[in-house]
């Protein structure tokens, strides 16, 4: 038999190679698990943190503004102040892709600002700082008041840290405050703390919230 008629010797199948099964097989068992983790993510409640205590503040607008007007409306809330120069700036920021990436929901989600520095925070101040951030009055409250009151709110309802180290109104950076967002349901209980800087968390705080403000409709 000549060069030119003789067969061509067989070809390795990749089909054959034991190697592309176990690959294939590890994909499959990893997509499943990820499969299962979501279905379980989306299925388990989320934790009950306890309820919140009626309060009831003043609005940048002015008005009265609290748990009663609340009501019925899962909401975020994080704990600012507007002459802060370190965390408040981003953490605000933070909070306005809240409310960007929670559009659809309109006022049927709401966001919360406490001032920990409520001297200071005045109404017209909080506004020029809403204004300042984007925010829409609609779902966006800053809230100022009395100082002890809203100290005891966020300190001993919220359960996130706030003071001062002196009373001295002019030292700034002696004002205090924790970083975590805040996630309340529409009956006023904490279901969720994220950490602001933590990427992972701050996903964690979109999807809660966002199942939250369906579960409301």
């Amino acid at each position: 038999m000549s060069a030119d008629t003789a067969a061509a010797p067989p070809q390795p199948s990749l089909l054959r190679h034991p190697a592309l099964w176990v690959g294939v097989a590890t994909l499959a068992v990893g997509l499943l698990a990820l499969s299962i983790g979501l279905m379980r993510g989306r299925s388990e409640p989320l934790p009950r943190l306890g309820a919140l205590p009626d309060y009831s503040f003043t609005r940048q607008d002015g008005a009265a503004f609290g748990s009663a007007q609340l009501r019925g409306h899962p909401y975020v809330a994080n704990f600012i102040f507007t002459r802060c120069p370190t965390v408040c700036p981003a953490f605000t920021r933070k909070m306005a892709r809240v409310q960007k990436e929670t559009e659809a929901f309109g006022p049927g989600l709401q966001l919360v600002s406490f001032s920990v520095d409520p001297t200071y925070d005045t109404p017209a101040r909080l506004s020029e700082y809403a204004q300042k951030h984007g925010a829409n009055a609609a779902r966006w409250s800053f809230l100022t008041g009395d100082y002890a009151r809203l100290k005891d709110t966020v300190v001993n309802s919220f359960k996130i840290a706030m003071g001062r180290e002196s009373m001295d109104e002019a030292d700034v950076m002696g004002i205090f405050h924790g970083n975590h967002f805040v996630l309340v349901d529409a009956q006023g209980e904490i279901r969720g703390y994220y950490e602001s800087a933590d990427d992972e968390a701050f996903g964690r705080l979109l999807r809660d919230a966002d199942r939250l403000a369906r579960e409301q409709r």
